[in-house]
């Protein structure tokens, strides 16, 4: 398998474009809006046809460029059938996975930081968007979220992955680029060492996070597969810098 870990600076967002050699077939997982020339010149280097953009959920962060991509290449969008988004070719749920060329990507449901969040398992990787992060998880304060939910997705779920699994999530904010379930297993510090449940309830819940800056926009815009809104505020138009450049159709 092909396999690239792309870097957004703006909302520290990671992309993963997974080829398949004998067809040439890709997927990128989590694509953000301001990369997609980016994107599409690494596609070109190595020689990939985008097959599918998948995406773990609806972000609050960054707005998807899986219709923009869709546009341009002729892709497909998938993403978590829970969401019953109508822009969505093909609706992901747990059970057999989504081929792409030799490549199969497994959907696990692993609600907690949305409701309909999935995480990604092909071969000996696991993209665990916003569930699981590197030493740390996502915030369960919106979008449904729930901090019980998203502890039973972690233990019971990716921790149950072989140790040697290696961990990608959607977002880094240290510089790290991979983890593994073994590692995220015994020391994370929210879900890691044994942590129970009231431990992690009192830890999720003594955060204290600010509103994030671009969920207004982020969500209705992912909500219809990566659509940005006319009237950013000034202060903003770096997370749509792209769009400005190629407006939706």
């Amino acid at each position: 398998m092909i396999f690239k870990q792309l870097f957004e600076p703006v909302s520290s967002t990671y992309t993963y474009l997974l080829g398949c050699p004998e067809t040439g077939q890709a997927v990128l997982i989590d694509p953000v809006v301001n990369s997609i020339d980016r994107d599409l010149r690494v596609l070109q280097e190595l020689g990939l046809r985008l097959a599918y953009t998948l995406d773990t959920h609806i972000h609050a962060d960054h707005i998807t460029s899986a219709r923009e991509l869709k546009q341009r290449t002729g892709s497909r969008i998938a993403a978590p059938a829970i969401d019953r988004l109508d822009c969505v070719d093909v609706g992901i749920e747990e059970g057999p996975p989504l081929e792409v060329g030799s490549i199969g990507v497994r959907g696990l449901h692993t609600p907690g930081h949305t409701d309909g969040h999935f995480a990604f398992v092909a071969g000996e990787r696991v993209f665990t968007g916003d569930a699981l992060l590197i030493d740390g998880c996502g915030r369960t304060d919106f979008q449904n979220g729930d901090a019980d939910t998203l502890y039973r997705s972690v233990t019971g779920k990716l921790f149950s992955l072989p140790g040697e699994t290696l961990v990608y999530p959607a977002h880094d904010y240290a510089g790290r680029h991979v983890s593994s379930i073994a590692q995220e297993r015994a020391r994370n510090p929210r879900l890691g060492g044994g942590r129970t449940l009231e431990e992690f309830r009192q830890i999720m819940g003594s955060l204290n996070l600010p509103y994030p800056r671009f969920i207004d926009y982020a969500v209705p815009g992912n909500r219809s597969c990566g659509e940005c809104p006319a009237d950013l505020p000034q202060e903003l138009q770096k997370y749509c810098g792209q769009m400005a450049q190629s407006p939706q159709g």
